[in-house]
């Protein structure tokens, strides 16, 4: 790199408005321009904002520390640059000086100072900066006590990266040691300025250093999927939003013991293994094989730049093929590759890569990448400054710049991470189950690296025991030995007179259901049924639709539902299936049923044969082992098939259900599906099993709320 001299680097004389404020314009880099854009699209943002914190402790003094703060702006243009637009195009425009205020808010006196200053850091990041008109840098001093302050800085990350931090805070330590002492800055200003690497930038990437990079990367690109697609806790948005949160965690100090072996074994990074793992985990969730990931690198391969402050990051885009049979191993090798073949090429900016391969564009996520992966070897640490003690502090994430963001430190303790998320798409308690997860494979990708990465393990062992045992523990106490028609008559019993069902403006108690179903099953009980034999119900949805299906169970016989609604010739299969030597419909029916060998008998018409028998309940000689039903499937296949439903599994259900849904008396259960649809099970029994009270609707009522409320009001 070659920049020529700030003063040669200064463009030609700008707008007459920004001539007059005694300002001067650059070209912005590649990747200001992207923030500018994005900045445009969504305007008022605090995505992009870099939040800071530093507690100090000692005896601070303030003037010097206000000072050390504009003369760091000084030395650094970019501090005191906004940005504008020339012939259509974002610009720098730096300011030849600028004052950095330093307010201060006196907390000491506040009950909960702490959580006050907690909040007023976390209200501070979530300011926006506004690129226009600025400032891009602020600074607010939290007084806790006389020997105990928070400094709050904000910046747009458009001027200011990671490395620019350590930066900074060299040059406070120096500036603001001597600014007490009485001294002047004991540092010489920067031979360059941000601008002139933005000027030498623009000048750099074109012609044949540009075609040979690009060349790289459009052969390493080709083809790459659209998007990553994991399984989220809610729909994409259409817009992105980059409402965000962060999770913190660390993993055991022996797991990183065994990955500094590991990396020996494998002569590979520890980035490249965490990555590797990583890669695993999201081509097992996604379910896709071409997995593709952003990671950040500094970019100061030039000594030239090595002590500016500005936005001189890149992001690599590292993409594996991750297949199922493949070992972690060779996985491992191949991200190695893969890695060390992007550092070779990663002079080009990732913002110029998106303009030139120009890859399928939306609103809803990021291009090339979704998930960014980042590992640092050296944590941030407190250090002493003039008798004082500074400490970075954390300020919780409200914004997310990728779907997800996974940042690992190296420390003296072990891993330590935090993955910032989109919550627009993923709940906290997904965030800490796909740690664990990683935490997990990683472990067993270390242990057995020849396992295919397909039968890396997952799930931690408080996980296995609840997906295995505590999920799996569905033992339950229900009456054994009784029938359905038998849980209903112990409820006929306690509620006798209370209402059972409604149909039509019509109602039965339970007494009365009961009677009229004891009559139906003595009456098909001297026609020979009982258990083991089937009897078909073709009926339209009338209290018939409650007396029949008891007093066939009742006689010891099963119940075949015959939906009237249903094609002719279905119903005809289902009948030569069923074999049902009696069927119980209704006059109105009989010229839609179709050809039978079976006795008809109508529940309207031949009632009042049905109602002399007795009322008392039969010996149905039914046991919970034997049939209560026999639905028939919808034939989507082929042929209907009957599924064949015994008492105890009815009995089992319905009691289950009637604890865990707290059933009682003044609970309505509005019958509205199909009874020849499973889900009419509990419709129809549930509440006459626990008290309740049946409603029997038509289906279209499922559709239409309003009106199955009105219904419900009525009853």
């Amino acid at each position: 790199m070659k920049p020529g001299k700030q003063s040669e680097s200064k463009m030609t004389p700008g707008p007459p408005d920004l001539e007059t404020q005694k300002v001067y314009v650059f070209p912005v880099t590649f990747a200001q321009q992207r923030l500018w854009f994005l900045d445009q699209l969504q305007p008022n943002s605090a995505s992009y904002n870099v939040a800071w914190s530093i507690r100090i402790s000692g005896q601070l003094q303030i003037p010097a520390l206000e000072r050390t703060l504009n003369e760091i702006v000084r030395r650094h243009e970019v501090l005191r640059t906004v940005f504008s637009e020339k012939d259509g195009e974002p610009v720098q425009v730096v300011s030849a000086s600028q004052e950095l205020p330093l307010p201060v808010r006196d907390l000491s006196s506040h009950p909960e100072r702490e959580a006050e200053a907690q909040q007023a850091a976390e209200r501070e990041a979530k300011q926006p900066v506004d690129l226009r008109n600025g400032p891009l840098v602020r600074a607010q001093l939290l007084r806790l006590s006389d020997k105990e302050h928070i400094l709050l800085l904000t910046l747009h990350h458009i001027i200011f990266d990671g490395w620019s931090r350590r930066i900074f805070v060299q040059e406070l330590g120096a500036l603001y040691e001597a600014f007490c002492a009485g001294k002047p800055s004991p540092l010489s200003d920067p031979p360059l300025q941000y601008a002139d690497y933005a000027v030498w930038q623009r000048r750099h990437f074109q012609g044949k250093h540009l075609e040979k990079q690009l060349a790289f990367w459009k052969d390493q690109l080709a083809g790459v999927p659209a998007s990553l697609d994991l399984p989220t806790d809610r729909a994409r948005p259409a817009v992105q939003s980059f409402r965000g949160a962060v999770k913190t965690f660390s993993f055991p100090e022996e797991l990183s013991a065994h990955l500094g072996r590991f990396s020996r074994e494998q002569n590979a990074t520890p980035f490249m293994i965490l990555l590797a793992a990583f890669q695993t985990l999201l081509a097992r969730y996604s379910g896709q094989d071409d997995v593709v990931v952003g990671t950040p690198i500094a970019n100061r391969n030039r000594t030239e730049i090595e002590g500016l402050i500005g936005f001189f990051a890149n992001t690599l885009v590292l993409r594996t093929r991750v297949s199922d049979s493949v070992s972690f191993s060779d996985l491992l090798a191949q991200v190695k590759h893969t890695a060390l073949e992007a550092y070779a090429h990663q002079d080009i900016p990732f913002e110029k890569l998106v303009e030139e391969l120009r890859p399928e564009r939306s609103l809803s996520h990021n291009p090339l990448f979704q998930v960014l992966f980042s590992l640092q070897n050296a944590p941030r640490q407190a250090f002493e400054l003039q008798g004082l003690q500074l400490q970075p502090l954390e300020v919780a994430g409200s914004t997310a710049k990728f779907d997800l963001s996974l940042f690992l430190v190296e420390t003296a303790e072990g891993l330590r991470g935090r993955m910032e998320y989109n919550t627009d798409l993923f709940d906290e308690a997904t965030i800490a189950r796909m740690l664990e997860h990683y935490r997990v494979l990683l472990e067993g990708a270390m242990a057995n690296p020849a396992l295919p990465v397909s039968q890396l393990p997952l799930l931690g062992e408080s996980e296995r025991r609840q997906i295995l045992q505590e999920w799996n523990a569905t033992g339950f106490d229900y009456p054994r030995q009784i029938c359905l028609h038998e849980l209903f008559e112990r409820q006929v019993e306690r509620t006798p007179e209370a209402v059972a069902c409604v149909a039509e403006g019509e109602s039965l108690t339970y007494r009365e259901l009961n009677r009229r179903a004891n009559q139906l099953a003595h009456f098909l009980k001297k026609r020979g049924l009982g258990s083991g034999q089937r009897v078909g119900l073709f009926i339209e949805r009338t209290l018939a639709m409650m007396v029949g299906p008891l007093g066939i169970q009742k006689s010891g016989a099963a119940y075949v539902p015959l939906d009237p609604s249903y094609p002719a010739e279905r119903l005809r299969l289902t009948l030569d299936d069923a074999q049902a030597p009696v069927l119980l419909t209704q006059q109105s029916l009989l010229s839609s049923l179709p050809e039978h060998q079976a006795e008809v008998v109508c529940l309207d018409s031949d009632w009042e044969k049905i109602a002399q028998e007795s009322t008392a309940n039969p010996l149905s000689g039914a046991t919970p082992e034997d049939l209560v039903y026999v639905i028939f499937t919808s034939g989507s296949t082929g042929r209907p098939k009957g599924v064949e439903v015994p008492h105890r599994a009815v009995v089992n259900l319905l009691t289950f259900m009637g604890k865990e849904l707290e059933m009682g008396a003044e609970d309505v259960f509005p019958a509205l599906a199909s009874f020849a649809f499973d889900m009419s099970i509990p419709e129809l029994y549930l509440a006459l099993v626990t008290g309740g009270r049946v409603i029997v609707g038509e289906r279209h009522l499922a559709a239409n709320g309003e009106a199955l409320a009105e219904v419900l009001r009525a009853t």
